[in-house]
C-alpha cells in the first residue's frame, strides 16, 4: 500500500538525483567557466634594484600571513573562510598574503608519501590562487617548513628513513642528503608546473603568485658555520629559476646574522645563540637566484621579559640594520614577511598592537619614500571569524580591532600614493578606499 501511494513521488525523486549527480560532475566546470569570465587582469611583480615593480611603477607590500588557506579550502564546509579572508584583505587595501603551499603527511595533506599527491587538496590550492585573484591579491607561497608543523623537513626525513633511503635520522639531513634533495625537487617541480584545474593556467605562470619561498624559517644548526644550509640555498634556488623565470624568489629567513658577519652585525642578533643556527642573513640572500630578502620580527620571543619600550628600542634597530643591507650589501628589496605581538606577553594591551605595528608600517613607509630597501611588511597572522582554532598567540580577526583596521588601511593608501601619485585619483576602488 505504501508503495502505491507514494509510487507517483519515484519518477520526480529520480530526477532530482540525476539533477544533483549532473551538478556535482559539472559543478567544477561551471565555475571553471565563470572563472575565465570574472578573473581579473594581472601582471607579474618584478624587481629592479632595492624595489619591486609592476607595470613599470613601484610595487609596496602591505600584507599579512593566513598560512591555513590551502587547507580550509579543501572541504565545502570551510571554503567561505577563504573568500571571508580575501574579501577582508581587499577592504583593506591588502597587496599581498603569505599561505603555506605545502602539507607533508598529516591532515588534508598535499604530499601524502615522498612523490606522491592528492589531486584533492591541490584542487584546493588552485582554488586558493583564483580567489585571491577575483580580489586582486597575490601570494607569497611557502614551499616547505623548517618546523614540524604541516610535515616539514621532519616528514621528508621520516619518510626517507622508513624507505631505507634516508643517510641519517637527523631532521637537519633534509638539506644534505642527497636522496631528499632529490624527492623536494620532484615536488617543487609538480608545483610549479601544476595546472589550475580552474582556468588552466601552470602556477608558473600565473601572475596572482606573487613570489616563491623555498623554506619558512629555515634553520640547519647540525652546521653553525652555514655552509650546509648556504649549499642547499645555492642549489635549490637555481633549481626553481631552471623551472620558472617569471616570478620572484626568497629563501625565506627569518633575518639572523652568522658566522660570515661582521662583529658590529652580530651585535644586532638578539643573542649570540642566534649566530648559530646555521643560517646567515647577508650570505644567503645574495644568492644571486635569489631576488629579495626576507626578515621576522618577534620581539616577545626575543626580548623576554623586557618592557615595550625596550622591545621597540631593539626592534628599531632590527629594522635599520637590515634594510640598510638591503641597500648597501644586497642591493635587493628587504620584506618583513612575518611580525608580531604576542597576546600572552606580560601586561599585554591591544593598544601596545597598535603602537607596535605603527613603528613597522612608518619605518617600512619613511624607507620607501625616500627610494630605500624597505618593500613591506606582513602581519602573523590574520583569521576569519569563527577560527579560534587555528589562533595563536598572534592571530587577530581585523574588523574585530576597529583600531587596528584602520591602522591598516593608512598603511595601504600611503603605500598606494607612493605608486599611483596623482593617478591613485584614476583606480577607483584605490580611490573609494582611501577616501573612507
Amino acid at each position: 500500500m505504501m508503495l502505491a501511494n507514494n509510487g507517483a513521488l519515484y519518477p520526480v525523486l529520480g530526477l532530482a538525483s540525476c539533477v544533483a549527480l549532473v551538478y556535482m560532475s559539472f559543478g567544477d566546470l561551471a565555475l571553471d567557466l565563470s572563472t575565465h569570465a570574472r578573473e581579473p587582469e594581472m601582471s607579474f611583480v618584478g624587481r629592479n634594484g632595492t624595489r619591486f615593480t609592476m607595470d613599470g611603477k613601484a610595487f609596496y607590500v602591505n600584507g599579512w600571513n593566513s598560512y591555513w588557506l590551502m587547507d580550509q579550502a579543501v572541504e565545502e564546509i570551510s571554503r567561505p573562510r577563504v573568500k571571508a579572508m580575501f574579501q577582508a584583505g581587499a577592504k583593506m587595501g591588502l597587496t599581498v598574503c603569505r599561505t603555506w603551499a605545502f602539507n607533508d603527511g598529516g591532515y588534508n595533506s598535499l604530499q601524502v608519501s615522498l612523490g606522491h599527491f592528492d589531486e584533492h587538496v591541490f584542487q584546493a590550492l588552485d582554488r586558493v590562487i583564483v580567489e585571491a585573484k577575483r580580489h586582486g591579491i597575490r601570494l607569497l607561497l611557502s614551499l616547505a617548513n623548517n618546523l614540524e608543523a604541516y610535515g616539514g623537513k621532519t616528514q621528508y626525513v621520516k619518510w626517507a628513513w622508513e624507505e631505507g633511503i634516508g643517510l641519517s635520522s637527523s631532521n637537519d639531513s633534509f638539506f644534505f642528503d642527497p636522496s631528499i634533495r632529490s624527492y623536494f625537487k620532484t615536488y617543487l617541480k609538480t608545483v610549479l608546473t601544476r595546472k589550475n584545474h580552474l582556468n588552466g593556467i601552470q602556477y608558473k605562470d600565473e601572475p596572482t603568485i606573487f613570489a616563491w619561498e623555498l623554506m619558512n624559517e629555515p634553520r640547519c644548526m647540525s652546521d653553525p658555520s652555514g655552509d650546509t644550509l648556504q649549499d642547499w640555498i645555492e642549489e635549490l634556488a637555481a633549481y626553481v629559476k631552471s623551472i620558472d623565470k617569471k616570478h620572484l624568489l626568497t629563501v625565506g629567513l627569518e633575518g639572523f646574522y652568522g658566522p660570515a658577519s661582521s662583529p658590529e652585525k652580530l651585535k644586532v642578533n638578539p643573542g649570540r645563540w642566534f649566530s648559530t643556527l646555521g643560517s646567515d642573513f647577508i650570505r644567503n640572500s645574495k644568492v644571486s637566484d635569489i631576488d629579495f630578502a626576507s626578515v621576522h620580527i618577534y620581539p616577545d620571543q626575543w626580548q623576554v621579559g623586557a618592557g615595550l619600550e625596550e622591545k621597540m628600542k631593539y626592534i628599531s634597530g632590527w629594522l635599520i640594520s637590515h634594510m640598510e643591507d638591503g641597500e648597501e650589501e644586497l642591493k635587493k628589496p628587504v620584506l618583513f614577511t612575518e611580525f608580531g605581538l604576542s597576546d600572552k606577553s606580560k601586561d599585554f594591551d591591544h593598544a601596545h598592537r597598535d603602537v607596535f605595528y605603527e613603528s613597522i608600517f612608518d619605518a617600512v613607509y619613511e624607507s620607501a619614500r625616500r627610494g630605500g630597501a624597505g618593500a613591506g611588511a606582513l602581519v602573523w597572522q590574520f583569521m576569519a571569524a569563527g577560527m579560534q582554532e587555528y589562533s595563536d598567540d598572534f592571530g587577530i580577526v581585523p574588523e574585530e580591532r576597529p583600531s587596528m583596521y584602520r591602522l591598516i588601511k593608512k598603511q595601504s593608501c600611503r603605500l598606494m600614493r607612493l605608486s599611483h601619485g596623482r593617478d591613485l585619483l584614476k583606480r577607483k576602488n584605490s580611490e573609494k578606499l582611501c577616501a573612507e
